[in-house]
């Protein structure tokens, strides 16, 4: 294991591991702690009470957070010529067709977000391989396979991300940067877990959220109480 620099000894002396802290205190805390010198992204790792081999156990969804993540998101387009104007009126980065689905078949994959049409969707299919793995292939249950581009690329662009449980039974996103207020931290992880709550499969018996906590960039992992407030 790599030697805990100065710094990082000082901060992980700040976070008691035994303790539980309310979501004000760790989005306080977390900004407390980290030793980074750039602006880290705050991240959340939700541990579900669920079997995600099992199809009726798998949660995913979208969330748009109240204050954004602090990233800015590059977002293509693949589009027909008729809907090229509203891509670019609502700031998609880039904005084709073909000339992508080749570039991609090729490797490139220089995108966090990719939008499209349904009409679309089958030149897609052969690409799997390559998007699947990045999670960069679109979805109707997400909204990023949709003929309202337009909003499609504006709910992106202002803070709308998508999540979904790992095969571990865990669910990350990044809910800010450590320059945020704290209280923007804490309303965006609210919101994040209102969500997830909302999305419990019926299936379920027993306690669904069964851990939380909160870190940065190299940060220690702060423990949250798990019951909604």
């Amino acid at each position: 294991m790599a030697r805990l620099s100065k710094k990082q000894k000082e901060a992980r002396a700040k976070v008691d591991s035994n303790s539980l802290y309310s979501i004000a205190d760790a989005s306080s805390l977390v900004k407390d702690v980290t030793t980074t010198k750039f602006d880290a992204s705050v991240d959340m790792a939700i541990r579900l009470g669920l079997d995600p081999k099992k199809a009726n156990q798998m949660v995913r969804g979208v969330v748009t957070l109240p204050h954004g993540t602090g990233k800015t998101l590059r977002v293509l387009a693949l589009v027909t010529p008729d809907k090229e104007a509203e891509a670019k009126e609502a700031g998609a980065d880039y904005i084709g067709l073909d000339e992508y689905l080749q570039k991609i078949k090729d490797g490139w994959t220089d995108v966090d977000v990719i939008v499209t049409m349904p009409s679309v969707m089958g030149k897609l299919g052969p690409l799997g391989r390559v998007l699947g793995p990045r999670g960069l292939m679109p979805n109707p249950k997400t909204g990023t396979v949709t003929m309202d581009i337009k909003k499609a690329v504006s709910d992106v662009k202002g803070g709308k991300i998508d999540f979904k449980v790992d095969k571990n039974g865990i669910i990350h996103a990044s809910v800010g940067k450590v320059s945020f207020e704290s209280k923007k931290i804490e309303e965006n992880a609210n919101e994040l877990l209102m969500t997830i709550h909302k999305l419990k499969p019926t299936t379920i018996k027993g306690t669904y959220i069964k851990s939380v906590s909160m870190s940065s960039t190299m940060s220690p992992g702060i423990g949250i109480e798990t019951k909604m407030a």
